[in-house]
């Protein structure tokens, strides 16, 4: 019996998205080389139905059998979403010269914690697209379910990767169904996903206490 995807599955994809004919992302190591040659291509894993990829993208994955190749389209609605004009700005050139950038055209930018390209220059003015060089653009993806994800490691890690954005050490206490995290600055960030893990993998989140690594003869003379 062919096994299919449903919403909430934690699952390995292989992927090549294009647009306007152009492969622009793909984790599939012959492809990605002739986009990227000092990429790594790895592989992508996600929770089905939880919008850790583009929504036309995510809805598609739930009936899908594992082992069988799709190709799919997206609008821009269901994508990277529409150019919004007012996401094109005009800043003053001195800006990036006190920045020690030299403004050209076509640069892509950091300012204010977002990725931009440069449009023009003109004098002291550059004209700068805030837009994802990907809005407005309708999207293809091939893509093949390799396989779902069963261990619950694999789908900590999964989940690590989407909200935390790296890997943090951790114990495992199954039986009380807990992560215990030994990062203490983590804390804060803890509680904003805490109810996402809770959710998805059934398990509470913690941050390692040094005392709880005490041994029992360590209580013992504190009681004395």
């Amino acid at each position: 019996m062919t096994e299919t995807i449903k919403n909430n599955d934690f699952i390995e994809i292989e992927y090549l998205g294009r647009t306007d004919g152009e492969v622009f992302d793909t984790n599939i190591p012959e492809e990605l080389k002739k986009i990227n040659p000092q990429a790594e291509a790895k592989p992508l894993t996600v929770v089905a139905g939880k919008e850790m990829l583009v929504k036309g993208f995510d809805k598609e994955l739930a009936g899908k059998e594992i082992g069988k190749k799709y190709t799919i389209n997206i609008t821009p609605e269901e994508g990277y979403g529409k150019r919004n004009p007012q996401l094109i700005k005009l800043i003053p050139k001195k800006i990036f010269l006190q920045h020690k950038m030299n403004p050209i055209a076509g640069m892509t930018v950091a300012l204010d914690n977002q990725m931009a390209k440069i449009v023009s220059v003109s004098g002291g003015r550059v004209l700068v697209d805030f837009n994802n060089p990907l809005s407005g653009k309708d999207l293809e993806f091939d893509f093949t379910v390799k396989k779902k994800i069963t261990d619950l490691k694999e789908k900590i890690d999964t989940l690590q990767d989407f909200y935390f954005r790296q890997r943090f050490d951790y114990d495992l206490d199954e039986k009380a169904k807990k992560i215990i995290f030994k990062e203490v600055q983590l804390a804060p960030v803890l509680n904003v996903f805490k109810d996402k893990f809770k959710e998805l993998v059934d398990m509470e989140l913690e941050i390692f206490s040094k005392k709880q690594d005490k041994k029992p003869e360590d209580k013992n003379e504190e009681d004395k």
